[in-house]
């Protein structure tokens, strides 16, 4: 029963590790990134600061009150020579007054036009945070996915690599075999080891870079020990919808940037007006209420209590302010045509971005599949080559070439379509409609 229960138990713990290292797919990485990314959390914060601080603004036309309260206390004293008494008497008289004073005072905005900018501005602010959130998050998806694919890239790498350098061993003991035999020379050996000495400097560098690109996949993702699932093979890259470059141009002009430079200029005119609204008068409705009470010696004559009532209208008329306001005006309309030009070179980006974005996809679609060629021409090319190798019509050197040549291809292919793969997303980007359902898209290409 001992042992019985010591098998389960180390069957246990050896399920355990698989279980944790189980490849996960680029959705569930971007949600575990998207929950434990320290920058995205500080601009999602950021973002939800500015509702309350827009609520502040509508404090300006809402009625304000105020309590204050004091208490005194007074102590008279009164001295007089003569009197009742003989000549030169004094009598010292002392009186003392206690008063506690309570006041209300209540204000009421009736035209206020700075106010009413104010928070008109505070709105527009308000929806230009949460548009460059948008671009923040949709930021993070490439970021997310960039990482993601760095890190299959590498290990296609060093998968190719690996492969290489058993391919090139092989070569390397053939040759060094028929050297021996005294059916080969020494050149043959030479080059293969030159080759093979290559090669290993590559798997060198090739593990690096993966153990680097696995570090940062891990930081983003907040957890050690990520593994992303690589691609289906074959692999079947999706096609471009839609196909034309004017449609991406149009969807582009609802791109959160140049939302984002229009709400700027839109800002800037309310700066105009609310320059403008400070030659205005302010109306407001104020009243107070004041109640007193009195006490002590001092507080004969007065009454025990008293109450003050007052309401009235407050108007505030500017008149000179040293020509501040004139100067508030003219840089307001030099700001707004900061803005407006700010407006036309977002847009130009936009476009520029998105016109880019889509060549770039459309010519690494074409490399792929020129890729694709390549690598089947180099694999019947290196077919070809041994078999005239081992028939005495071709060089050792022949097959180095062949065998470097086509894993140079098959490094190549892996990279293109994981280019590709972020070209897609980038157009996206570029074109500002990407979301996390354009993941959805792209894991379906993943291997299940």
């Amino acid at each position: 029963m001992m042992r019985t229960a010591l098998v389960h138990i180390f069957l246990l713990l050896a399920l355990l590790p698989a279980r944790h290292a189980a490849a996960e797919d680029l959705v569930q990485v971007y949600d575990l990134a998207h929950d434990s990314d320290a920058s995205l959390r500080a601009a999602r914060a950021l973002v939800r600061s500015a509702e309350p601080r827009a609520a502040q603004a509508n404090a300006l036309l809402l009625p304000s009150a105020n309590a204050t309260t004091s208490a005194t206390n007074v102590a008279t004293r009164q001295s007089a020579v003569g009197g009742a008494g003989a000549p030169g008497e004094v009598n010292l008289d002392r009186y003392a007054t206690r008063t506690a004073t309570g006041t209300l005072n209540v204000r009421v905005p009736l035209f206020n036009r700075v106010a009413s900018v104010d928070i008109a501005k505070a709105r527009v602010g308000l929806t230009a945070a949460r548009t460059e959130f948008d671009v923040t998050e949709q930021e993070f998806i490439v970021r997310v996915a960039q990482a993601y694919f760095d890190v299959l890239s590498a290990q296609d790498v060093l998968a190719t690599t690996r492969s290489s350098k058993t391919s090139i061993g092989g070569q390397l003991n053939s040759a060094q075999r028929n050297f021996d035999a005294g059916t080969g020379i020494i050149t043959d050996v030479r080059d293969a080891q030159a080759r093979y000495d290559l090669v290993l400097s590559q798997e060198i560098a090739a593990d690096n870079e993966l153990r680097v690109r696995s570090l940062m996949l891990d930081r983003l993702v907040g957890r050690r020990g990520v593994q992303p699932r690589p691609l289906a093979a074959p692999s079947v890259l999706p096609a471009v919808v839609p196909e034309q470059v004017d449609a991406w141009m149009a969807a582009a002009a609802s791109h959160p940037s140049i939302l984002r430079a229009r709400l700027a200029l839109e800002s800037a005119g309310l700066d105009i007006r609310r320059a403008q609204a400070e030659r205005l008068p302010t109306v407001a409705a104020v009243g107070s209420v004041t109640h007193n009470r009195y006490g002590g010696s001092g507080a004969a004559f007065l009454p025990p209590k008293s109450t003050n009532t007052s309401v009235g209208l407050e108007l505030n008329m500017p008149l000179f302010a040293g020509f501040a306001v004139q100067n508030r005006i003219a840089e307001a309309l030099l700001l707004e045509e900061k803005a407006r030009e700010d407006l036309e070179s977002a847009t130009r980006s936009v476009e520029e971005s998105t016109q880019r974005a889509f060549f770039d996809l459309q010519s690494g679609r074409a490399q792929v599949k020129a890729l694709e060629a390549a690598e089947l021409s180099g694999r019947l090319s290196l077919q070809g080559t041994e078999m005239g190798y081992r028939a005495g019509v071709r060089l050792n050197l022949d097959v180095l070439n062949a065998q470097t040549l086509l894993f140079q291809t098959r490094r190549d292919l892996a990279k293109a379509r994981y280019d590709v793969l972020m070209g897609f997303l980038k157009l996206r980007l570029a074109s500002g409609q990407l979301s996390r359902s354009d993941l959805l898209a792209t894991n379906g290409l993943l291997a299940r």
